[in-house]
């Protein structure tokens, strides 16, 4: 790698926040101005965010990983926050759209499901403990498979809960996950014998930030014209949606401190209690029978506004969480 390539990286990485801002305009410029392109937009959604997760992964230790899966109070914690601290966050924030019974869904649907890929993407950002988020993935995924009806159900009543289908969820997993990281472990055993195999390493980990970038410029371009052709109706949910990662950052944070976990730890608790599983629950709300077309729209909304989030998040939440403030560390557990 040349020492101008090295320039090019360390300069992208520096401004990294500004660029994701530009990147969130970018996106919203494209998909307004040529709402045509948003078929195409989206179907590049997955392959993207598998290369930007094959890229994160490509930075975690096999080791690491092993290690975090073992860490019994950092699962139960991401666990504590996700099934039960959410629900109950969401429960309330719901009442103001209980009137629209597509809103209500919307809301529910995206709400009640933690992310399981980008999330691992910013909590790296931030300094978090990815490695131990990517350890929690099958269990979130799983979870939120058998609980999201029953939470619907409660919420929104049987014809919500019925809906529900396991397809997207696996289908995500295994490309969003599973597919990533058995391509990542290849790179690994292939960097330890020859040099081709540590040259995408460091291509990878050095492209990054573009990654990033693409992320958000084609999931805000392939969605932002939908949720404009309806924003009076969208505009009840933004707020929601703002003040649910308000929220969950702040009681994210709390619930690390009083588990008592180290600072990656609880980067990591705050950012997978704030992040949700919209990408992944969009073709759920896509087959609603709920008239007016707006559940789609109500978690397309919730992306748009959580992606803007995160990019402040990496910012605000090693803010939050500075170094010297740091909680008393807690040990990976091999038990």
């Amino acid at each position: 790698m040349t020492g101008t390539v090295r320039g090019v990286i360390r300069w992208w990485e520096a401004h990294q926040v500004a660029l994701y801002l530009a990147a969130i305009a970018l996106g919203a410029v494209v998909g307004l101005a040529a709402p045509a392109v948003a078929p195409a937009l989206e179907a590049s959604v997955t392959p993207v965010l598998a290369v930007l997760l094959f890229a994160t992964f490509l930075a975690v230790p096999l080791g690491q990983l092993r290690a975090a899966s073992r860490d019994i109070h950092f699962l139960s914690t991401v666990l504590v926050v996700n099934f039960v601290v959410v629900p109950a966050v969401v429960f309330g924030l719901s009442r103001f759209v209980a009137d629209d019974r597509a809103l209500l869904i919307g809301v529910l649907l995206v709400l009640l499901t933690p992310c399981v890929d980008y999330v691992i993407v910013f909590t790296g950002l931030a300094g978090g403990a990815r490695d131990r988020l990517l350890a929690a993935t099958p269990l979130l995924m799983v979870l939120q498979l058998v609980l999201l009806p029953a939470y619907l159900l409660l919420f929104a009543g049987a014809d919500a809960a019925a809906a529900i289908e396991p397809w997207p969820f696996v289908q995500a997993f295994l490309m969003l996950i599973v597919a990533p990281l058995v391509a990542a472990a290849v790179v690994h055993a292939v960097a330890r014998r020859h040099r081709a195999g540590v040259a995408v390493e460091a291509a990878m980990a050095g492209a990054m930030v573009p990654l990033v970038m693409l992320t958000l410029v084609v999931v805000i371009g392939s969605q932002v014209a939908a949720v404009g052709a309806e924003a009076a109706a969208l505009l009840r949910v933004v707020p929601l949606y703002v003040g649910f990662l308000a929220v969950m950052v702040a009681l994210g944070l709390v619930a690390a401190r009083v588990a008592r976990l180290d600072l990656p730890a609880t980067r990591a608790v705050m950012f997978s209690g704030a992040t949700r599983n919209s990408l992944v629950v969009l073709p759920l709300a896509l087959a609603m029978p709920t008239a007016g077309g707006l559940v789609p729209l109500a978690v397309v909304t919730q992306t748009l506004v959580e992606l803007v989030g995160m990019v402040v998040l990496v910012r605000l939440v090693p803010w939050l969480t500075p170094d010297a403030a740091r909680p008393r560390s807690s040990e990976l557990r091999a038990d």
